[in-house]
């Protein structure tokens, strides 16, 4: 009994993955390339959804809707970027800031036409016509999220592929290893982090429009802990493929992949009754804490243990 209901539990878990493998691709962009410390994501993360909802209830298009969600998303990464740059404010800092003023904006379009404020707008399949729907997490067609989200995850990672490989985008990349040196080599390092940040920002906006089609709402605490589930994409990734998974489209291929299993192990704690769902922030938490020490520990400890003995030899 709990094995089937495990079973068909894990559609969803690979769907709802695959959605934030995406937001996790945007993490790892601000974490691994950019080597810049983002906290607008938990704002940045409804902003997306709201903004799709809204419109789509009001008769946009579906790729308008998601393409304006994407903008809102780099919008806020811009404003944190301005005020990292150019106010010179540091960059967890700035990310604070941003979220923070995020929570009010996030209210305001949510409730927009209403006169007031909103915590959360449902939209339902039945009346809309949306790209995904978890009621179709178990059809075996194109309409099931897998398949579709599944083309995202392709598109964007191709994408990504082609803008790393431009000029633009090779600063981007040597400002996160070495801002200092790329300075010297004549980039604008301050341009490249805040197209960073407008990237990153823009494709965690994307996920939560897509999320908000597959839970059939978006909340304003819909982004609340994103960026540790993230974290915990990216590390997870990184743990288990990461001597594997040494190229570029490998490592982004690898950051979903966490986010696929991150969720699977949420889905089977849960089935299977060992934890309460309102703990699994605390378990995540210290998943994440775990993997980001296992590397400091092995290079502390393992490294002088396998010295100390080559010596002896």
């Amino acid at each position: 009994m709990i094995f089937s209901t495990l079973l068909g539990a894990m559609p969803g878990a690979l769907s709802q993955g695959l959605i934030w493998g995406i937001m996790a691709i945007g993490v790892y962009i601000t974490y691994k390339i950019l080597d810049v410390a983002d906290l607008t994501v938990d704002g940045s993360m409804c902003t997306g959804g709201a903004v799709f909802i809204i419109l789509t209830m009001n008769g946009v298009g579906i790729p308008v809707a998601l393409l304006c969600a994407f903008l809102a998303g780099m919008a806020a990464g811009f404003v944190t970027g301005f005020l990292h740059t150019f106010c010179g404010i540091p960059a967890i800092l700035a990310g604070i800031l941003t979220q923070l003023a995020l929570y009010s904006i996030n209210l305001r379009i949510l409730g927009f036409g209403s006169g007031a404020g909103k915590a959360n707008l449902s939209v339902n399949a039945s009346n809309y016509h949306l790209l995904i729907s978890s009621r179709n997490v178990l059809v075996l067609g194109l309409e099931n999220p897998i398949f579709v989200v599944g083309l995202f995850t392709i598109a964007i990672i191709a994408l990504l592929r082609w803008f790393f490989g431009t000029e633009q985008g090779a600063a981007l990349r040597a400002t996160g290893a070495n801002s200092h040196m790329s300075r010297a080599q004549g980039i604008n390092t301050s341009l490249a982090k805040v197209m960073g940040l407008m990237l990153s920002n823009g494709l965690v906006a994307l996920s939560s429009a897509l999320l908000a089609q597959y839970q059939g709402f978006a909340d304003v605490s819909m982004g609340r802990g994103a960026i540790v589930i993230g974290l915990a994409a990216v590390i997870i990734g990184e743990v288990i493929f990461g001597r594997v998974f040494v190229r570029f489209v490998p490592k982004l291929i690898a950051v979903v992949a966490g986010a696929v299993i991150y969720y699977v192990v949420y889905q089977t704690v849960i089935v299977l009754r060992l934890l309460r769902a309102d703990d699994m922030k605390l378990i995540t938490a210290v998943i994440v804490g775990l993997f980001l020490a296992i590397p400091y520990w092995k290079g502390k400890y393992f490294s002088k243990r396998m010295k100390g003995e080559s010596s002896h030899a």
